[in-house]
Order: structure tokens, then C-alpha cells, then sequence
């Protein structure tokens, strides 16, 4: 199946590892012009050389910090300044810090809010204005699904998503009009650095071992395993393809069926 994106531009926060770069390799596979961004200037220039190199589609990184406006608007002038346009937006950067109520400090409450929320905001913000003058785009948000299934000992992730599929319901209502689709995509547990670091945060909350909270965290999920970074780009690249032309406002789950809480 031909995607449509072959000579697309797209940037993808977070680029440089994970999620995100399963996404850019994937969007760079179907033929887009690819621009990643991420904080660490050696990691992105690593990530964008490997990709180029791999897919044969061209791949740039740009460093910046997406708490900062600035820097978002940076990011963004650099993409067009380089392929002269922007087609498509992955929104996937940002990590918030987990922990229980009582032991969160306020300062962990707005870091979750400034990058995994506000973060989204202003990437979504500087765009769009490219996206109305070229007469459409495609935004795609990797989000949690704990924005849906609110988790104890995630509080902060939970809230910050939440108000990610918020956002996202409201822009594709008002992009809409103007030919730009945007959705959100809430996978559940992935096996990425972070999850990494989270499994070993429950395993000391619920005082048992990781392999145990891991073994735990596989049993709630029906498919009996932890989804693939490539797996979650699979969707994100469709979603984001000319193939996925109606669909706007979709808060799509990506959890293997789980129903139960993480570590029932």
C-alpha cells in the first residue's frame, strides 16, 4: 500500500531514541524528509546519521528544549529552512516523573506540565501557521493510555495526558475546516528506556523485585507481552499517510486489549 507520503516533510519531537525515532524511521521509510529534535545534540546527530543511512531519505536533528518557547520556534524555522515546508507534526517528547501524591513535589507537577502538555501546545502552536498556508497538514500526538486509564502511582503522566487528548479533541475541531487532521495515538506500556525506569519505580513502590513487576505488567496486558516502539510507529506513520485522510479528533488505543490496572 502506497501511504502518500513520498516527498512529505515531517518533524518529530523526541526524535532521537525511542518511540520517536521508530516514527521518523518509518515516516523516512515510506520516502518523508524527516527533521528530529531532542535536547542532546550528540545523540540527535547519531540518530539522524543512522536513519539517513538506513532508509536513504534525507534526516536532520535539530537541538532544542521544548519548555522553551524559543527554542520550539527554532526547531520549527530550522525544518522549513531546510525542506521549506512542514507537512507533518509527531508530537511524542516529554517524560513526566511518576510517584505517589504525597512524595511529589510541586515543581515535579508543573516539569509534567511543561514538557508533556505545554510542550505539545507550543510545537502544535508554532506550526499550524505553516500548515494553513499550504492548505492542510496531519498532526499526530503520542500520548498514554493512562490519560484514559488513570494510574496511582503515575499521577503526573495521568494529568498531563489527559489534557494532551483534551487539546487534541478541541484542535481538530477548529483545524478541521482548514484540512488539518489531528489525533492522538495512547499506548500502553512500551519497551523503551523509560519504561525501563518506570517498571523499577513500581517495583520499589509495591516492594517486590523487577522481574516480578515486569512478569506482572505482561500478565495484564491479554497479548501477554509490552508493545514495540515499532509497533506504535506503525500506527503513527498510517496516521499520519494520506491514507488516514478522515480520520480527525481519533484518540486511538494502542494497549494489547489490557483492561485490567498495570500490575493486577
Amino acid at each position: 500500500m502506497d501511504l502518500g507520503l513520498k516527498g512529505k516533510v515531517a518533524l518529530v519531537t523526541g526524535g532521537s531514541k525511542g518511540i520517536g525515532k521508530a516514527v521518523a524511521r518509518g515516516l523516512a521509510q515510506e520516502g518523508a524528509k524527516v527533521a528530529i529534535c531532542a535536547r542532546t545534540r550528540a545523540e540527535l546527530d547519531a540518530a539522524a546519521a543512522e536513519l539517513s543511512k538506513a532508509t536513504g531519505s534525507e534526516v536532520f536533528g535539530v537541538a532544542g528544549d521544548l519548555t522553551r518557547e524559543a527554542d520550539v520556534q527554532k526547531i520549527v524555522d530550522a525544518a522549513v529552512g531546510r525542506f521549506g515546508r512542514i507537512d507533518i507534526l509527531v508530537n511524542n517528547a516529554g517524560a513526566a516523573p511518576g510517584g505517589l501524591l504525597l512524595d511529589l513535589a510541586e515543581e515535579q507537577w508543573q516539569q509534567a506540565l511543561q514538557l508533556k502538555f505545554m510542550g505539545y501546545v507550543r510545537c502544535m502552536k508554532a506550526v499550524i501557521p505553516h500548515m494553513l498556508r499550504q492548505g492542510g497538514g496531519r498532526i499526530v500526538n503520542i500520548v498514554g493510555n493512562d490519560g484514559v486509564k488513570p494510574i496511582g502511582i503515575e499521577l503526573t503522566p495521568s494529568a498531563a495526558n489527559a489534557a494532551d487528548l483534551a487539546v487534541t479533541v478541541a484542535l481538530a475541531e477548529q483545524y478541521g475546516p482548514n484540512n488539518i487532521c489531528i489525533n492522538a495515538i495512547n499506548p500502553g506500556p512500551v519497551a523503551t528506556e523509560r519504561w525501563d525506569g518506570l517498571i523499577g519505580g513500581i517495583a520499589r513502590i509495591r516492594k517486590i523485585s523487577v522481574d516480578e513487576a515486569q512478569k506482572r505488567a505482561e500478565r495484564s496486558i491479554p497479548l501477554g507481552r509490552i508493545c514495540t516502539p515499532e509497533e506504535v510507529a506503525n500506527v503513527a506513520v498510517f496516521v499520519a499517510s494520506e491514507r488516514a485522510s478522515f480520520m480527525n479528533g481519533a484518540l486511538i488505543t494502542l494497549d494489547g486489549g489490557q483492561r485490567k490496572a498495570l500490575l493486577d
